[in-house]
């Protein structure tokens, strides 16, 4: 029981720092959309009366107070109802949950790559460091972390979709419709893990326990996946997950480029159509999913470093 305390307390402190957080940003959120522009303008036609925008913005709650509108949002948000989208006349959590799926998809098939390539990339040339394996591989993490992923669509269309013409542009449904924004997604996440864990594998392969592996006849594959790995893991996984936040919120340029109908593509939707609710909504659920999956990385860390759980 005198463990159980300080980590229940610990995780209980998160959880409160987790929703203070996004009180925060429904708060900065709510008030960004509305000096954005009048989303009446948007859904009235040029010639209508004032009388019509009246009853449209009595019709939507627009015409309260600033104060009672942010009050009956919060309310809202503690039922679980991000309200009703002004454009699509839906709930805003059925139009995110009909999107969830194509955007978890594409962000965790990203994820997948970017981790079967960076791994190995970065485990090799951490063992090889200084050599000409090293170096063409600091290369390609440099310009994968320089290159705009917008960039890298566009590139990947031509070659793949227009000049060879082996897969397809845009579209969803099938695995070939999956390949081209998976990639393009990837190779950001990719060249940052791979550059993190060379960079701590490294200084791990340095340190004296590994030295002392090796005095004992460790092999070399023993000492780096049996020995090293584990212990170069601990900043990585934060950044893998931090990465998958990333992946989500990034989603939105690549999924605009490759017309992928996922929660990116609805945020852009509708801040373009001034869709107040459907704005607050998809900024919230991104938030969520960053907030979640930092508290998890936080938590993983007792389970990788026993010094973590102690101090816990």
């Amino acid at each position: 029981m005198g463990e159980i305390g300080p980590l229940a307390r610990t995780i209980l402190g998160k959880l409160g720092s987790a929703v203070l957080v996004l009180f925060v940003v429904a708060t900065v959120a709510f008030g960004l959309v509305r000096i954005s522009g009048d989303p009446l303008a948007l859904l009235l036609p040029p010639d209508a009366s004032p009388e019509q925008a009246a009853g449209l913005a009595a019709g939507l709650g627009l015409d309260r107070p600033l104060w009672q509108q942010y009050l009956s949002y919060l309310g809202g948000l503690l039922r679980g109802d991000l309200g009703t989208s002004i454009f699509y006349d839906q709930p805003v959590t059925s139009l995110i949950a009909d999107r969830l799926p194509a955007t978890a998809l594409l962000a965790v098939s990203a994820l997948l790559l970017a981790l079967v390539v960076a791994v190995p990339a970065g485990i090799v040339s951490a063992v090889r460091r200084g050599t000409r394996t090293d170096s063409a591989i600091g290369v390609a993490v440099l310009v994968g972390q320089s290159v705009p992923a917008f960039w890298t669509g566009i590139v990947l269309i031509l070659l793949f979709a227009v000049s060879l013409r082996i897969l397809p542009a845009a579209g969803y449904g099938s695995a070939a419709n999956l390949v081209l924004p998976a990639v393009t997604l990837s190779i950001y996440s990719l060249a940052v893990i791979a550059r993190l864990l060379r960079t701590s594998l490294v200084d791990v392969l340095s340190a004296d326990f590994v030295r002392t592996a090796r005095a004992k006849g460790a092999g070399p594959t023993r000492v780096v996946v049996g020995h090293a790995l584990r212990n170069a893991a601990l900043p990585v996984v934060t950044v893998i997950g931090l990465e998958l936040g990333s992946l989500l919120g990034g989603a939105i340029l690549t999924e605009q480029v490759f017309s992928w109908p996922g929660i990116g593509r609805l945020a852009v939707e509708a801040i373009t159509n001034r869709d107040f609710p459907l704005v607050q909504g998809t900024v919230l659920f991104f938030a969520v999913v960053f907030v979640l999956v930092n508290l998890l990385v936080d938590l993983s860390y007792s389970v990788l470093d026993p010094r973590v759980r102690l101090r816990a």
